[in-house]
């Protein structure tokens, strides 16, 4: 009972690191003679184990800052910490490297590669990491996510939510610390929305990751942890 105990506060000291923070975050990008605030002092933290959701109307600002948050974009002023390491300090090469051992990713789109297959756009973040057994740690994942059959099919072979299932296999497999997802469930149907859903939460779950999501799907949202709201760039709370 004790050793429970001391597990289970471990976990929760673990879980109260602060992982992903923003301070002072600006974004102002020139419009004619006028520049166009779509950020504005957004100061926030996420812990490891979280799970965020980042709601708003279109035009707030969600997906600017999910790429600023992941080094994608830079902003005008601020700063953004992953992993306590302030990456705006860093060329983009050092940034690409950070998210390479840090970050996975899922878009609305999907972002597959059309020339590689299933099998092959899974292993591809494994070889660029550098790490070993590309093909069978891409084959375990993909039959987790129900795809065992599909492996050498090409995206356009797959469907919606099969291509969707592919892209949440290559965000899981390098096991990242931190998962950034923009609309990952946006161009599904509501049943395979959910399907997806369940799926992302159960290997958040199982590896532990950190997870920042920009979503209008209210039932995503109503999963995770908290919600960030977002109105004309600022954070709403």
């Amino acid at each position: 009972m004790l050793r429970n105990i001391f597990i289970k506060n471990r976990h929760t000291q673990r879980d109260k690191q602060v992982i992903v923070q923003a301070t002072a975050l600006n974004k102002t990008v020139a419009l004619g003679d006028k520049p166009l605030i779509i950020l504005q002092d957004i100061n926030l933290q996420v812990n490891a184990g979280e799970s965020v959701a980042i709601v708003g109307a279109s035009g707030s600002g969600k997906s600017t800052l999910l790429g600023l948050l992941a080094g994608l974009d830079v902003p005008t002023s601020g700063q953004v910490f992953l992993d306590t390491e302030a990456i705006f300090l860093l060329d983009e090469d050092q940034r690409a490297a950070l998210r390479s051992r840090l970050l996975g990713f899922m878009f609305q789109s999907f972002q597959l590669l059309p020339a590689l297959t299933a099998m092959e756009n899974v292993m591809l973040p494994i070889e660029l990491s550098g790490l070993k057994s590309a093909k069978q740690l891409a084959q375990v994942l993909l039959e987790r996510v129900g795809l065992g059959a599909r492996l050498d099919h090409y995206p356009r072979q797959l469907s919606g939510g099969e291509q969707q299932r592919v892209a949440i296999a290559r965000a899981f497999v390098t096991q990242p610390k931190l998962l950034f997802a923009d609309e990952p469930t946006g161009n599904l149907d509501a049943e395979t929305g959910k399907q997806i859903v369940e799926l992302m939460f159960e290997l958040n779950q199982e590896k532990g990751t950190t997870l920042i999501l920009v979503t209008h799907d209210e039932a995503l949202s109503n999963r995770c942890d908290r919600k960030i709201k977002m109105v004309a760039g600022r954070i709403i709370d």
